[in-house]
């Protein structure tokens, strides 16, 4: 699947996307937040705060308890505020 990174998400990781393929335990958006997390300092950095980090799944906000099989796109994102 591919992920996509935003804002500081983005920086923190060093890259905008990637295509990655978690292991089948992975089953739910904070899973994946999880795994993501433990791959490397970047990724910890990045979500350290899973409860801020939002998330799209094919263009669709979803919630971290949301299945992320059959996803071709998630996006991570932290909040935004208007102006």
């Amino acid at each position: 699947m591919k992920l996509k990174y935003f804002a500081w998400v983005r920086e923190r990781i060093g890259k905008a996307e990637e295509i990655v393929e978690p292991p089948a335990e992975v089953r739910t958006v904070g899973e994946l937040i999880g795994w993501l997390a433990a791959r490397d300092d970047g990724y910890a950095h990045a979500f350290e705060k899973p409860a801020v980090i939002r998330a799209a799944i094919d263009h669709a906000h979803v919630k971290s308890d949301a299945v992320i099989s059959g996803a071709r796109e998630i996006a991570f994102f932290p909040p935004m505020t208007g102006g």
